[in-house]
């Protein structure tokens, strides 16, 4: 049963990414097929454009109709997954391959079948009544292409067609009415260097209404570090990834009474942040003392590369590190990016768990409808 949802001025929480890993404890998955099938019914799954095309119509049609059907229903258990655990754990962040091809112009007229539309305003209308009512915050992060700056008509036009595809499916949900009801947001990456921040800006206003008031943006850790996009902070709410200042700053650790901080908050009108964790990886790093912050300098002078310390792990195993996200926590909710997924980000909830204890939000609660 569904333990009863946080009140809407609660916080902090953390979450995953996109894909559910079943644990491995002895007697759960005793054999692989049995992890793989638990693992199946958890998430999303997809087709491609080419393997339709090499349909007959009325298969093609069943083939889409059944990943489509399949995903819905993986969101839900997701989504009653993340429910079920404490409130400090009751954030997901959903995949964006729910409705594969959706503007692909190949699959327009399938998605246009006014049965096959019911189906999915019905089943992503659940998923969203699911989430609201058991506190899950939930979140979207299109891929890399996914970009407003760009001097590519043709890439920027399927950025805009796929940011909006993204709001349509929150909007599906109950959550397009507004500045980021719930908390719910779609994050994005500034993209080109050249035309930069600015083209971002322009390009906003190409999208719906309801990506305006959904979209965020993220700094990067190459061409658009933390102070690069709180130039964009007067339109869209920034998301700070600490792993990713991390190696654009060469080592910097932001502290919540960073100043920046204000900004970013400032940047989210009233409604709490979010930022993104990660560490990195286990192999990149063996040996190195968990109580112990990774050292840029001392790393890289050793010969890592940046880009070496930029991948993620599986797991938050650095527990010096988890200290410091706690703080964080006391401004923002986490998604956790590490490839472990939710096995991480429930790791990381039983270290900090204790640290929160008896804390209370330190900004605004989640906007609601």
């Amino acid at each position: 049963m569904t333990s009863a949802a946080p009140s809407p001025d609660s916080g902090p929480r953390l979450g995953f990414c996109c894909k559910f890993i079943p644990d491995e404890e002895p007697g759960r998955h005793k054999t692989l097929k049995a992890a793989k099938d638990a693992a199946l019914v958890m998430n999303v799954t997809t087709v491609t454009i080419a393997h339709l095309r090499r349909l007959a119509p009325t298969a093609a049609r069943e083939k889409l109709v059944a990943v489509v059907t399949h995903n819905l229903a993986a969101m839900g258990r997701q989504v009653a997954w993340v429910a079920d655990r404490s409130p400090l754990e009751r954030l997901l962040r959903l995949a964006s391959s729910i409705l594969p091809g959706y503007t692909h112009p190949e699959v327009r007229d399938l998605y246009a079948d006014p049965e096959f539309r019911r189906t999915i305003e019905d089943g992503l209308a659940a998923v969203g009544e699911a989430a609201r009512a058991g506190g899950v915050r939930l979140s979207m992060h299109p891929g890399p292409f996914c970009i407003l700056a760009s001097r590519n008509p043709a890439a920027l036009a399927n950025g805009i067609a796929e940011l909006d595809y993204h709001a349509e499916v929150m909007a599906m949900m109950g959550y397009g009415g507004g500045w980021h009801p719930h908390g719910a947001h779609i994050n994005i990456h500034v993209g080109a260097r050249d035309p930069g921040v600015e083209a971002y800006r322009e390009n906003l206003d190409r999208v719906s209404q309801v990506a305006r008031d959904l979209v965020t943006v993220e700094n990067d850790e190459s061409a658009f570090g933390l102070d690069e996009v709180l130039r964009l902070a007067d339109r869209v709410p920034v998301v700070l990834d600490l792993h990713h200042h991390w190696i654009h700053s060469r080592g910097g650790y932001l502290e919540p009474d960073d100043p920046r901080i204000a900004r970013v908050i400032e940047s989210w009108r009233g409604v709490r942040p979010v930022g993104h964790v990660s560490v990195s990886r286990e192999d990149v790093l063996p040996g190195h003392d968990p109580d112990a912050l990774p050292d840029f300098a001392a790393l890289t002078e050793a010969g890592l590369k940046g880009r070496d310390l930029a991948a993620h792990s599986d797991l938050m195993w650095n527990r010096a590190l988890n200290d410091h996200i706690a703080r964080h926590l006391a401004w923002c909710d986490i998604e956790v990016e590490a490839k472990h997924k939710n096995l991480a980000s429930t790791g990381l909830a039983l270290q900090v768990g204790p640290i929160l204890l008896g804390t209370a939000p330190a900004v605004p609660a989640l906007a609601a409808e």
